[in-house]
């Protein structure tokens, strides 16, 4: 399959990138996270109750964008995927992890950037742009679809934590989108493209990468 072979050789090069920012994100996570997190420890709140929070904070970001506040919206989207990362971090810091807290967050994460992109698409239908709530569209089905992905492939025993478009990198590039449109609005626009291509093109790749990994084995079961 000479697509395959090329896309997989290319995989491996881009790889040691990945591999890269991969690495860079628990650190830098640690870093934005564990101060306020001894604080938030001393209160008692559990880290469930956090993720919960975390989803209604992004409910309201999400009315903020509908309303057409977008510069604002773009800060609070970068301060609502800070806030994401807080229940995490309680969790190891309180040692209260849990397979139930992990399975939660990671459901609440999907609706929470679900519903940001809701926001979004509201704020679009009001203005009629097509365009712009087509893209929204294939954002929102290949964000939830690169987790989606990942997690089966794992379910499976294979890696699949490859490419460029994880949330982390999603909520950065639409908070820029969002803020730089106080200068243009194309900015919000060629973010759009780029999170609605980039995120196809990241399933697209973690599924060549596992099928890889379990071509020569014929026992899989893709149902």
């Amino acid at each position: 399959m000479v697509i395959g072979d090329w896309w997989y050789h290319y995989s491996l090069f881009t790889n040691h990138f990945f591999v890269m920012i991969s690495k860079l994100r628990p650190g830098l996570s640690r870093f934005l996270s564990e101060p306020i997190v001894r604080l938030i420890a001393r209160t008692g709140i559990s880290p469930n109750a956090l993720t919960l929070t975390g989803f209604l904070l992004n409910a309201v970001v999400a009315g903020v964008l509908a309303g057409g506040h977008l510069f604002l919206g773009g800060f609070l989207v970068l301060f609502s995927g800070w806030f994401d990362m807080l229940d995490g971090a309680l969790a190891r810091a309180s040692g209260k992890s849990t397979r139930f807290g992990s399975l939660l967050d990671s459901t609440v994460d999907r609706f929470s950037e679900a519903v940001l992109f809701l926001g979004l698409l509201i704020f679009y239908l009001k203005q009629g742009a097509t365009l712009e709530i087509l893209l929204v569209y294939f954002t929102i089905v290949g964000s939830i679809m690169v987790s989606y992905v990942r997690a089966r492939a794992e379910g499976l025993g294979l890696k699949s934590e490859v490419g460029l478009f994880a949330r982390p990198e999603r909520v950065v590039l639409l908070a820029l989108g969002l803020i730089l449109s106080r200068i243009s609005t194309v900015a919000l626009l060629a973010a759009l493209w780029i999170l609605a291509v980039g995120t196809i093109l990241t399933v697209l790749y973690r599924l060549i990468f596992a099928w890889r990994q379990m071509k020569d084995d014929q026992r899989v079961d893709f149902k």
